[in-house]
């Protein structure tokens, strides 16, 4: 498929003069003004879509998904289903990061890697990273520097619970090599060989963090802790691991995303270490564009100011080199928004349409052969 998208204004993420932005096959060819005489000398067969009130973003990436759903702590029958296609395109999410929680018996890594292969297969990008909650992570083939540098889908290690009670209260001598083995893995395979941190709201909060620093010289880039936004305590903590070099993560599970970064832009945080994502297994991953449309619509932040968190930085810290940005030779990952409500009128993921018009044009493909009628409400989301 080949794509005009004209007259439209662009956030690269940073914003860009109201322009054109010409997509072929899967890939940004051009931002900036096209010649339609010469792209139709060239006999290219292509769309035009007229970008007038609307803006174009990337596409959203979500580093942190439960893509087989949530284990639940209420016994068996309290666990969440996996998170659908729809939802996730429906949140203008083009790019996406699965992992494990406190449970990796009956939701394996095995099945975690099925999941991603499975949305790829179906037009998206999607990952995951190895392990869970526990120490030993939970692999796939046994040996977790061998999953990272075997398995094409699996880009890190986590998400290791710390400060948790739910977490089996590793050492940092433990966590450290960890650490180690999935730094060594992401320099051999070009991967980010991150280890995704779940940190919990015990008193120590990051102090394991910290003694991986300050007695391991572990590698900061390596390091990923995720809900730092828990308490005002835990976050003072992670802004000063900023400062060290480490990127951290805001999930916006409480919907309150414009308290914690008001109180990162008011701190001398570097902005590029900060990344979001819906941390979706009970709450849904569309709450991830909710809440950055909240913070600009309504808390006085810009488009520039919060796109970054959850485009060219994940791309950044993960990695992803053809990710994050509206630019030449970038995945055709594109959100287009009505300038004024910024709805999602259009999903583009590596020039596919997945919504068009504001109407969906991609559905889980086990559909196509089924009479299943799925419809799962939530209360919270009925109330």
């Amino acid at each position: 498929m080949h794509l005009l998208i004209e007259n439209v204004e662009v956030f690269a993420p940073e914003p860009l003069d109201r322009t054109s932005v010409l997509i072929l096959g899967t890939q940004i060819a051009k931002v900036g003004p096209v010649d339609r005489r010469g792209l139709d000398q060239l006999g290219l067969q292509y769309e035009v879509i007229d970008g007038r009130d609307r803006v174009a973003i990337p596409g959203l990436i979500d580093v942190h998904e439960h893509l087989l759903g949530g284990s639940g702590e209420g016994g068996f029958g309290s666990q969440s289903p996996p998170i659908f296609i729809d939802e996730i395109i429906q949140g203008g999410i083009t790019t996406v990061v699965g992992t494990l929680g406190v449970d990796s018996t009956t939701t394996t890594m095995q099945a975690l890697v099925a999941r991603a292969k499975a949305l790829t297969e179906q037009g998206l990008s999607a990952w995951c990273y190895v392990g869970g909650y526990s120490v030993p992570p939970a692999t796939v083939t046994g040996v977790l520097r061998d999953d990272l540098l075997l398995i094409s889908e699996i880009i890190g290690a986590g998400e290791i619970a710390i400060s948790d009670h739910r977490c089996t209260d590793p050492s940092a001598r433990e966590l450290a090599r960890v650490v180690d083995d999935a730094h060594v893995a992401g320099l051999l395979s070009g991967k980010a060989g991150v280890t995704h941190f779940h940190v919990g709201d015990k008193p120590k909060r990051l102090s394991l963090i910290r003694e991986l620093l300050d007695d391991f010289d572990v590698n900061a880039e390596s390091l990923y802790p995720t809900h730092v936004e828990r308490s005002p305590e835990l976050f003072e903590e992670a802004l000063a691991l900023v400062e060290r070099g480490i990127t951290v993560d805001i999930d916006v599970i409480e919907k309150d995303l414009h308290r914690w970064l008001r109180r990162y832009f008011d701190s001398t945080a570097d902005r590029e270490r900060l990344t979001v994502s819906s941390d979706s297994f009970l709450t849904s991953p569309t709450n991830l564009l909710k809440q950055l449309q909240d913070c600009v619509l309504r808390h006085g932040f810009s488009l520039e100011d919060v796109l970054p968190l959850v485009t060219a930085n994940p791309a950044r810290v993960l990695k992803f080199k053809e990710k994050g940005r509206i630019a030449p030779g970038f995945d055709a990952d594109l959100v287009l928004l009505e300038r004024d409500g910024l709805e999602i009128t259009d999903v583009l993921a590596k020039g596919r349409a997945f919504i068009r018009d504001g109407s969906q044009k991609v559905a889980e493909q086990f559909l196509e052969k089924s009479d299943r009628q799925i419809h799962l409400p939530g209360r919270l989301a009925q109330s």
